[in-house]
């Protein structure tokens, strides 16, 4: 999130070429944020390999770039490149420079026989990108322009990544727009919680099989790299960025956009498989490389509304049409004895009762211990477009459980600008869930003690016949309704208003598939 005045100043620029590119051939965002991903890449990458070249002269000794002239940004995005007096002239013309040149070159670098980790990279970034889809010259130069602009550094904190800082920002925008129906968008309140909840350190491997843009590993990332000791040198933090941090994804564009996600954020080896993760279909493992079978820590959050056919073959033991139990059953596939891992699920996953449902929440208690189950109230992913209430779910390798902690995070009864329907009180866009709502829960986990948002439940408890997980809270908080009958009435023609709305996008967005 934008938090200081750097951060600020990048995400407008950011924001500015959201701009011109909404003018120009773009289907939706998902192609425009493609094409900002590599182009901000190939600007952190040249302003790193500066450094280290005039670091290596210093030291008499030859440098080897992963790219040579003219493909640096230095010279083509600078405006002082001398690519850029090409274009200025008029002699070449920058678009078609860099949909028949440019795009050309970083497609092949990566396939050629001893390439760097860098060049396999970049040919990753760019594999789904044909053209960049630009109409005009000029709105290149002005993107190109106000890309040179953004600052790689925070003035204020000396944060290396402030370019990560923006396009964090930009992905979270998209999802808040519901324009891709929350591809790019788990809220990042609930992924910091989880990554704090579940504590990964250095030099334990974490895996995300549905990572989406890359939220999960670049907050573990940054988690991990912020417990590294004052002592700690350079081959650390190349170990947590090249060895530590692996993950899957079907989506082709989505899978470039999260390989340019995390590079943007120090990791110079995103470990991302693009396949079918559900059928362990591969289309390219390319970065994937030697990555472990099992992982000591697993983060994720499964999508919500997908549907898969297992007509077409499963790699499960129960067999569903919901994904969520299918992701749900290759984490714990995937976990290492005594590996911990962090959901966060759909309330249906907890108390469903088909054979399936039924046999994989026997599994879950037979073999793992459930360290907590936290409600999410409804609202909590507002700006992803879903009203699915969710859960995190946390659990851990190698024993049975014997209790199951619970804890509620929900707006406190009365809350200024949270939602009430029956007794029960929802996260909106006006009181949205924060950093805050977590802090009991948080301090409260190590001990999984007691409070009036929290409940144990002993595993004889559960009824054998569902082993249904959703347990109410036997203490809820008293709830006095202090509006007047006008005013609930409004609230209830509100919600109607709402509720019409939603109808009407979801019929728009059903006839345009």
């Amino acid at each position: 999130m934008a938090n200081t005045v750097q951060d600020q100043l990048n995400a407008r620029r950011i924001w500015d070429i959201c701009d011109i590119m909404r003018q120009s051939d773009y289907a939706g965002p998902r192609d425009y944020i493609a094409d900002i991903a590599w182009l901000l890449f190939l600007r952190l990458l040249d302003a790193r390999e500066m450094r280290e070249e005039r670091r290596y002269e210093a030291l008499r000794q030859r440098y080897s770039p992963t790219l040579k002239a003219p493909h640096r940004w230095r010279d083509w995005g600078h405006p002082d490149g001398h690519m850029r007096r090409a274009f200025a002239d008029g002699s070449v013309s920058p678009v078609d420079w860099v949909n028949e040149d440019l795009l050309l070159k970083l497609k092949e670098i990566g396939a050629r026989r001893g390439a760097s980790p860098s060049q396999r990279l970049i040919s990753v970034i760019v594999d789904s990108v044909s053209t960049i889809g630009l109409r005009h010259d000029k709105q290149l130069l002005d993107i190109l322009d106000l890309l040179d602009d953004v600052a790689e550094f925070d003035q204020d904190t000396g944060e290396q990544f402030a370019l990560s800082h923006a396009f964090e920002e930009l992905l979270l925008k998209m999802g808040e727009s519901k324009s891709d129906r929350g591809q790019f968008f788990t809220p990042r309140t609930v992924v910091r919680a989880l990554v704090e909840a579940v504590k990964p350190v250095v030099g334990e491997t974490v895996y995300d099989p549905c990572c989406g843009t890359g939220g999960f590993l670049a907050q573990a990332f940054e988690y991990m790299k912020d417990t590294l000791p004052i002592t700690a040198t350079a081959a650390d933090l190349n170990q947590l960025g090249s060895n530590s941090l692996f993950g899957r994804e079907y989506a082709k564009q989505v899978h470039q956009i999260c390989v340019g996600n995390l590079a943007l954020h120090g990791i110079d080896q995103p470990r991302i498989w693009h396949g079918d993760t559900l059928r362990n279909d591969e289309i390219d493992r390319t970065l994937f490389g030697d990555a472990p079978d099992q992982f000591d820590v697993i983060l994720t959050n499964p999508p919500f509304h997908a549907v898969f056919d297992p007509s077409l073959g499963s790699i499960y033991d129960y067999e569903s049409k919901d994904t969520q139990l299918l992701f749900l059953q290759e984490v714990m596939n995937k976990l290492k004895p005594e590996g911990r891992a962090g959901m966060v699920v759909d309330e249906g996953l907890l108390y469903k009762n088909t054979e399936s449902h039924i046999g994989v929440r026997r599994r879950l208690l037979d073999e793992f211990d459930i360290q907590a189950i936290v409600s999410l109230a409804t609202g909590s992913f507002w700006g992803a477009g879903t009203g699915v209430r969710t859960n995190l779910l946390i659990f851990e390798q190698g024993r049975p459980t014997e209790k199951i902690w619970y804890y509620d995070i929900s707006p406190p009864p009365g809350a200024r600008g949270a939602s009430e329907t029956s007794g029960l009180w929802a996260f909106t866009k006006q009181y949205p869930l924060r950093p805050q709502h977590f802090e009991e829960f948080l301090h409260l986990l190590p001990t999984r003690g007691e409070s009036l948002r929290s409940w144990t439940v002993d595993r004889a408890d559960i009824p054998t016949d569902t082993l249904d997980l959703k347990q109410p809270n036997p203490h809820p908080p008293v709830i006095e309704i202090s509006k007047t009958p006008e005013e609930l009435l409004a609230e209830i023609e509100m919600h109607g208003r709402e509720l019409d709305a939603a109808l009407a996008e979801l019929r728009k967005a059903l006839a345009e598939e």
